[in-house]
């Protein structure tokens, strides 16, 4: 009977410049690969090597949608703490104090609530022409 051993015990070794060596480990940090020398088994054997891309503009876009949450999250606990005052507050000769207070507050935040939904409609626009050009 023979048996055959899966283990790898045949070595090849390469020389390359400094220059080379880095765009392959440039390559090779693009990619699923744990292991450098999976990596060029799979291009010396011609097998497919998956290779991950990643826009930088997507993430800025992405951070600044992070930074946008943030700022409504800040707006909306503004409000809730202001409805509790009010509702604290029912029936007393606050309550039109505070009623005004909320409308004061309203306007001011008016403005910001617009801004954000305008840039996540930009945001949004950007994605669907990334989309569209992807798919064509």
């Amino acid at each position: 009977m023979d048996v055959q051993e899966d283990n790898r015990t045949r070595w090849y070794n390469i020389r390359l410049k400094p220059e080379e060596y880095k765009l392959l480990d440039g390559r090779f940090k693009k990619t699923q690969f744990r292991k450098l020398s999976e990596y060029m088994r799979s291009l010396l054997l011609e097998k497919p090597v998956t290779v991950t891309y990643r826009d930088k503009a997507m993430d800025d876009v992405l951070e600044e949608m992070i930074l946008l949450r943030q700022e409504l999250n800040a707006i909306g606990n503004n409000l809730n703490q202001a409805m509790r005052s009010i509702n604290s507050a029912h029936g007393n000769a606050d309550t039109r104090l505070w009623s005004n207070l909320l409308t004061v507050l309203n306007i001011k935040l008016e403005p910001s609530i617009n801004q954000i939904k305008e840039r996540m409609n930009q945001y949004a626009d950007i994605w669907s022409q990334k989309l569209k050009a992807g798919k064509a």
